[in-house]
This record gives structure tokens, C-alpha cells and sequence, in this order.
């Protein structure tokens, strides 16, 4: 179990499956700068997450920005919505009758990546809620604003031993405090930290350091 001050944020498994340095350099390294991708994506969120929804629809809830947290995991966060449908093999909830099974939705800008770190991301939240409300999770969904479609998520075996294993990796570089080093790809043309990441991409300096000599050579 970790302690509250050991706790990693969930949303940064996102960023951690992506590329392991673009994580180490917001999360360790507290670098950050925005591009369209960043800017609209907090848009959709901001929509997204009203801490006073609660809505009933029929036989299903749907409550927003519910906060969640994981002590096994050592992780926090929030999810976009939370849809509980009243299934009799599910769990009971305060003040409601009935039972309801619990369904993660992740909402997120663009089509579906090629990678899968949409889908650990959803994984993770399924697992916190697991631990939160003592129930089984066996699927969520991500929305993408692109295809204004949600796609189905199956939270398997396979699915949750890769995510723990990438929670773990996190609190190892975190414990080090170790931004690594990675091979380009394509995928760095879209990151907003590229101008930050790039010309230290090959060295051995973090990039904090590589900004400090460049502003010590303007003087």
C-alpha cells in the first residue's frame, strides 16, 4: 500500500504509455507547453467535468468528475463519467434502490490511437473503482470527439497486468527521479514538448538543465 504523498497522477499514464520521457518531463521534470491537441482536448474536459452533475436516466446514473484513488496502485484521479446501470449483480449504492453494475467512460479529443494509452488509462480508473466501491469491472468505454462515438473497452486479465506493471514503472522512475531517453518516432511531430525534448533527445542532460545553459549563454 502507498501513503497519500506517494500517490502518482492516474492521467499520466497517458502520457507514461506514450512515451515514458514525455511523462518524466511533465511529472518529474515539471516541464509543460501547449499546442492545439492540449488546448482542445482541455476544452472537451472542461465541458466534461461538472462535479455537480448527477443525472438519472431511467434505469441508469450517470455522475461526472468523480474522484478516485487506488492505495495498492499509489494513484489519483478523476474520472470523466461514471455510468452506474441498475443490474441485479451489481453493488448497492447509497440512498438507491437496487443494484447497479459500474461503467468507466473516458472522453477524449481526435479519433482512436494506434497505441493503448487511451485504453490503460481507462483500465486504471476501472481498477481504482474496483478498490473504492469493492465490485467487478468488465468493461468501459472511451468517447472520442471525433467520431462522436464511444468504443467498447473489455478490462481483461491481459489488460490489467500490463496497466499495474506501467503504475509500477512509474513509481520506479519517480522514486529515481529519471527522465529516460527514447528513440524519435513519428509521433514526437505531434507532442507539445518536442522544441523542450528534442535537443536533448540524444545527450545526457535533463532538459531543465539544457534550458538553464541556454539562458546563462543569452546573458
Amino acid at each position: 500500500m502507498y501513503s497519500e504523498d506517494e500517490y502518482l497522477m492516474l492521467s499520466g499514464l497517458q502520457h507514461f504509455v506514450f512515451c515514458r520521457r514525455q511523462w518524466a518531463l511533465i511529472h518529474i521534470e515539471q516541464q509543460w507547453a501547449e499546442n492545439y491537441r492540449t488546448a482542445d482536448g482541455q476544452v472537451m474536459h472542461r465541458n466534461v467535468h461538472d462535479t455537480d452533475f448527477h443525472e438519472k436516466r431511467g434505469d441508469t446514473i450517470v455522475t461526472r468528475a468523480m474522484a478516485v484513488s487506488s492505495a495498492r496502485l499509489g494513484i489519483s484521479g478523476e474520472c470523466d463519467v461514471v455510468e452506474f446501470h441498475r443490474n441485479a449483480k451489481g453493488i448497492e449504492l447509497f440512498e438507491m434502490e437496487g443494484r447497479y453494475e459500474v461503467i468507466p467512460i473516458e472522453y477524449k479529443r481526435g479519433a482512436p490511437k494506434e497505441s493503448d494509452s487511451d485504453i490503460m488509462q481507462l483500465a486504471a480508473q476501472a481498477l481504482c473503482l474496483e478498490e473504492m466501491l469493492c465490485c467487478e469491472i468488465s468493461v468501459g468505454y472511451l468517447y472520442y470527439g471525433e467520431t462522436r462515438r464511444r468504443t467498447k473497452v473489455s478490462i481483461d486479465a491481459f489488460l490489467r497486468e500490463r496497466t499495474e506493471k506501467a503504475i509500477a514503472e512509474m513509481h520506479e522512475l519517480y522514486r529515481r527521479q529519471h527522465t529516460p531517453k527514447v528513440k524519435r518516432t513519428k509521433a514526437c511531430n505531434a507532442c507539445s514538448l518536442k522544441d523542450i525534448c528534442l535537443p536533448v533527445l540524444c545527450g545526457s542532460k535533463k532538459a531543465s538543465d539544457y534550458i538553464m545553459d541556454m539562458l546563462d549563454k543569452e546573458e
